[in-house]
């Protein structure tokens, strides 16, 4: 087993029906810009119906069509957003706890200690999150994963992970392992995937593997590290 493997995030998802909502974060080949992704799927009507939309920079899921939603408490949510030189993204309202808390001076991991998995007996769906810190030229990133330490949701138990980028290297993390009834959530570290220098051949690849009757939502940003400029992509399946 090669630990240093690098992967093709396309070749991990292809032939897997349901990874649930995840999370990339990395670097691209070049050294000059910071990747992050989030994308959603979804099995039922209420989780189907949705869309990403960006306002005022934040990026936010909302319903396609309002007249059907059932229960918006975790369907709807700001996704990404940023804060001075930091940019958030999750996979649900931790987004807010965590922006919340940095404004108070508290860190990413002190912030998602107020936080459990979500509470969707039997799933117990875990709740990642990811921030990118950039300054001085650079940038670093942490992932974190609070998932439920049984069958039955008594405690939770939370993974931390720090990472300093490197070239074309990116970490993936995702809710669930496949498929199932309950759905088995992720398990070990994030998945070390490739960062194309082209944005456009990272999302198009992303988004081509993702299963085509689950897939809900796909955004993309480059951060150009030294200039902060901004390159993304947004792609709805719903229209």
């Amino acid at each position: 087993m090669d630990i240093y493997k690098i992967n093709d995030i396309a070749e991990l998802i292809r032939d897997n029906s349901y990874v649930g909502r995840g999370i990339v974060i990395g670097c691209t080949e070049d050294g000059k810009k910071a990747c992050s992704a989030y994308f959603i799927m979804g099995r039922s009507e209420n989780s189907r119906n949705r869309i990403f939309a960006e306002h005022d920079g934040v990026l936010y899921t909302e319903p396609f069509d309002p007249s059907k939603v059932e229960d918006p408490s975790l369907i709807i949510y700001a996704a990404m957003r940023k804060l001075g030189g930091r940019l958030i993204v999750t996979n649900g309202d931790q987004t807010d706890t965590i922006y919340e808390g940095l404004k108070k001076g508290e860190s990413f991991q002190d912030a998602l200690k107020t936080r459990e998995f979500e509470p969707d007996k039997p799933n117990f769906t875990p709740r990642i999150s990811g921030m990118l810190t950039f300054e001085k030229g650079g940038f670093t990133y942490e992932m974190s994963i609070l998932k439920s330490a049984d069958e039955i949701g008594s405690a939770c138990n939370r993974y931390n992970f720090s990472y300093t980028p490197l070239p074309g290297l990116g970490h993936f993390i995702h809710t669930y392992i496949c498929d199932g009834n309950p759905i088995p959530t992720f398990c070990g570290e994030p998945e070390r995937v490739a960062i194309p220098n082209d944005i456009d051949e990272f999302c198009e690849g992303l988004w081509g593997a993702l299963n085509e009757d689950n897939k809900i939502s796909l955004y993309v940003r480059y951060t150009d590290i030294e200039t902060g400029a901004e390159e993304n992509r947004l792609i709805n399946k719903n229209k």
